[in-house]
């Protein structure tokens, strides 16, 4: 049987542990790894209402607009918009073949900060 709370915590507490690699990523000027990581920051505070949508374990896939549907969670147009823009950024880390324009560092940093209150936002709705 699935503890459900524990999955739910795994994923709240791992979206969290990645915000602050993002953050560290984006100071040191690892910026493409840095986007990565707000995707997965977003990625994994989904699967946490996934989790508790479904009462069972979240799907191993790491599309943001399919994770968001199985949630049954109401985006609006912007936050829909942003998961698009983050799904751009999730690819580099798992194949060296795709390469994505690296917007500028400030652009990037706007990003960041959309992904801290989308977080807390998603959060507040567990």
């Amino acid at each position: 049987m699935v503890d459900i709370e524990k999955q739910i915590e795994y994923w709240r507490t791992g979206s969290y542990d990645d915000l602050q690699t993002a953050k560290i990523l984006i100071e040191k000027d690892r910026l493409l790894h840095g986007l990565f990581f707000c995707h997965l920051v977003i990625e994994k505070i989904i699967k946490a209402h996934v989790v508790k949508q479904s009462n069972d374990l979240a799907p191993r896939s790491h599309n943001l607009i399919h994770l968001s549907e199985k949630s049954n969670l109401f985006f609006n147009e912007d936050d829909e918009i942003f998961l698009g823009i983050l799904m751009k950024y999730q690819l580099q880390g798992r194949y060296p073949d795709y390469n994505p324009i690296v917007p500028e560092k400030v652009k990037i940093i706007g990003y960041l900060n959309k992904t801290e209150k989308l977080l807390k936002w998603l959060e507040a709705k567990l």
